[in-house]
């Protein structure tokens, strides 16, 4: 459900506490990870054509950073996984970025959305091109469904720390203004899209995309760790 919210500091620290018990609890009794006391992320291995493989440090380094800075027990390694493979399903989120087309194929439509029925969750990085490919896979999966962009007050933007603004900007790309869509059911957030931001490189390591800095680096890992602490509170 989408609604005003304005968290104080404590309010968010009281959030991030309980998040890190969910997952522990998740970790121990859904078998979500590779390693099963740990949590981990797996990329998307999509077909269409598009560079699904592209930034492979994004999620490990994601990872190190809530262990660093949260304890969040994680596995931060670079593990990507099919959409047919039964691996999918142990993994709580998975991550798909890339310039270009996206689609599942018609034996793969089931195996996804039966993943994020079942409390899985995808997070859809556009680092360029993907847009009108990425809606009509989603209007595949949910036909009864529609985007809703997300305001600038919904509580990803400000579950640990605070974008008053909301997704922030990363990369130029269009020049156009950042936004995040989500697919969500009974209140669940399943989706999320990111446009016109790609946090996904601004998450990689230094030195890869030289017009980041460091402190574009930092708003890129921040807006991940609210994703990231946001989805393990679902």
């Amino acid at each position: 459900m989408i609604y005003s919210y304005k968290f104080s500091l404590f309010i968010r620290k009281t959030l991030l506490a309980a998040a890190l018990l969910f997952t522990a609890i998740l970790c121990v009794g859904k078998c979500f990870a590779a390693d099963w006391d740990k949590v981990a992320i797996a990329r998307l291995k999509y077909s269409g054509g598009g560079d699904w493989y592209v930034s492979p440090t994004t999620i490990p380094n994601l990872l190190k950073q809530a262990d660093k800075r949260f304890k969040m027990p994680t596995q931060p390694e670079h593990i990507a996984v099919s959409i047919n493979d039964p691996e999918l399903f142990r993994y709580p989120m998975i991550y798909a970025s890339g310039h270009g087309q996206i689609r599942f194929k018609d034996n793969e439509m089931m195996a996804i959305l039966t993943y994020l029925d079942n409390g899985g969750f995808l997070l859809i990085n556009d680092s360029y091109g993907m847009e009108k490919y990425v809606r009509r896979e989603v209007k595949r999966l949910y036909p009864d469904r529609e985007f809703v962009q997300l305001p600038k007050d919904h509580p990803i933007f400000h579950t640990v720390y605070d974008f008053k603004d909301g997704l922030p900007k990363i990369h130029e790309h269009d020049g156009k203004p950042p936004a995040a869509y989500a697919i969500f059911d009974k209140g669940r957030m399943k989706i999320l899209y990111l446009l016109e931001s790609d946090i996904g490189d601004g998450m990689e390591d230094a030195g890869i995309h030289k017009v980041d800095t460091p402190e574009i680096r930092e708003l890129a890992m921040k807006m991940g760790l609210n994703i990231l602490v946001y989805a393990m509170m679902q």
